[in-house]
């Protein structure tokens, strides 16, 4: 008599680590999706004068290019988080990585201005998609406490530094294959993710009935987008043109909506995207308009940085990436120093400190003027003391917004701050942009966008010695 053996995989106990490799794969896929988000943030920013000069489109047009992507990701975000909740954050990840990596493929082929706008506004979109569902998929993998925290610190470090390693890739991804390359890369970094999360990835609860706020969701789209329009075209078609008076106009209207809605109160079948509750203490509005202030800078800044360091100085565009690295370095390590100077002495003196190092960094490139050995040492530290001052500020804030609120809603929160941070990038752009085109020449309009960036990052070091308690 033949005995019928059980099957290995159904009953035996997995070799120990294998639980630790699974999910270490998984979290570098969660990581890789919100990175290449973050990337494209920036990484077209150094590619921007080639764009311009293959799809022959103005400096307005460039704007667009880079806000495109951002005024969708700002304003999706929270509704994100809703489809996250109602249909599964590993489908609502998966159709955001494809999404991703069809939309990029098609960006590289863009025959136009205009074509290259819109796609990168559906990429916008789609990048919202992976955000809140990361942080799901993680919560969801890593039920112990200190094991979750980990694995945050390194999804949080990993994506977040797609942020600034943008225009070093983008620079060196143009001048090697052209500005399609820096669209061409997510695709087979997309598909790897989407391959590990299909096999790896545990499905979250669903909550079918949970409501979305369809109404708040489209106001906050044509607020942020009639403003933007209207800030951007008025550099080239003046205050007084119908166009601009109209998008100013809708974004008036918008605004009113989506304070109206969010207004309403909260069931059970779903409410505001940003309920009433999170404002209660003043700490929450002053870090979300802190988090808009930093995205402004940095965003604003690289942004008039790339077209200043190509335009003005001759550097072509894997030099001008490269010239951003001093702000990269910091940001791979000092993270990890704010967050246990926080936890020691709070978050006022941190946070302050990392907004007065982001003025002086951006008023630092003021002084560069020409091409002398001194005025480029002067640069550089600048954008070293830039990146210390970003990472300085932004765990500072996380920190700050993360604590003012309800534990039930911490979520929302922290959507909320990344929504204020990238609506900060979209009017860092829009603002900057338009003060670069005011200047008689390229010198002089950058120098005149960098003060005004300086200006505003010191206002955000007076917000937050402010409102920011010494403990949070």
């Amino acid at each position: 008599m033949t005995t019928r053996q059980t099957p290995a995989s159904t009953n035996a106990v997995p070799p120990p680590g294998a639980a630790g490799n699974r999910n270490g794969l998984l979290l570098l896929a969660l990581s890789l999706g919100y990175f290449l988000v973050m990337l494209d943030t920036t990484i077209v920013t150094v590619a921007l004068p080639a764009i311009g000069a293959d799809l022959d489109g103005g400096l307005s047009g460039l704007q667009w290019v880079s806000n495109g992507y951002t005024v969708t990701f700002a304003a999706s975000l929270l509704t994100a988080g809703a489809l996250s909740d109602k249909f599964g954050g590993r489908r609502v990840f998966l159709v955001g990585l494809w999404s991703f990596a069809v939309l990029s493929a098609v960006s590289a082929v863009a025959m136009s201005m205009g074509m290259l706008i819109a796609l990168r506004a559906l990429l916008g979109i789609a990048g919202a998609l992976l955000v809140p569902t990361s942080l799901a998929l993680i919560a969801n993998t890593y039920a112990d406490p200190k094991a979750r925290a980990k694995a945050l610190g390194v999804w949080a470090a990993l994506s977040g530094s797609g942020l600034v390693a943008g225009p070093i890739a983008g620079g060196l991804l143009t001048e090697a294959f052209g500005w399609q390359a820096i669209f061409v890369v997510n695709v087979p970094v997309a598909l790897v993710c989407v391959w590990i999360t299909t096999r790896r990835a545990p499905e979250t609860a669903r909550k079918p009935g949970r409501g979305i706020d369809l109404t708040g969701q489209i106001a906050a789209v044509a607020a942020l987008g009639g403003l933007t329009f209207g800030l951007i075209q008025s550099g080239p078609l003046g205050w007084r043109d119908p166009q601009v008076l109209v998008a100013l106009g809708v974004f008036v209207v918008a605004a009113v909506v989506f304070v109206m809605a969010e207004r309403r109160p909260d069931t059970d079948r779903g409410g505001p995207m940003l309920p009433g509750t999170l404002f209660r203490d003043p700490v929450f509005p002053a870090g979300l308009v802190a988090g808009a202030i930093v995205n402004f800078g940095l965003t604003g800044v690289l942004f008039v940085l790339s077209l200043f360091f190509q335009d003005a100085h001759g550097f072509s565009p894997s030099v001008a990436g490269l010239a951003f690295l001093p702000l990269t370095i910091p940001t791979a390590f000092n993270p990890i120093f704010t967050g246990r100077l926080v936890a020691r002495i709070g978050a006022r003196v941190p946070a302050t400190i990392g907004f007065v190092m982001m003025a002086l960094g951006t008023l630092a490139q003021v002084l560069f003027d020409g091409n002398s050995t001194g005025e480029v040492v002067i640069a550089m530290a600048g954008l070293l003391v830039l990146g210390f001052g970003v990472s300085f500020a932004i765990p500072s804030l996380l920190t700050v917004v993360v604590g003012s609120v309800p534990k039930e809603l911490a979520g929302v929160g922290s959507g909320a701050l990344n929504s204020a941070r990238q609506t900060g990038a979209v009017l860092g752009v829009a603002v900057l942009g338009a003060l670069l085109s005011a200047g008689d020449t390229p010198t002089g309009g950058a120098q005149l966008a960098l003060v005004v960036a300086g200006v505003v990052l010191l206002v955000g070091a007076v917000i937050v010695a402010t409102f920011v308690g010494r403990k949070s």
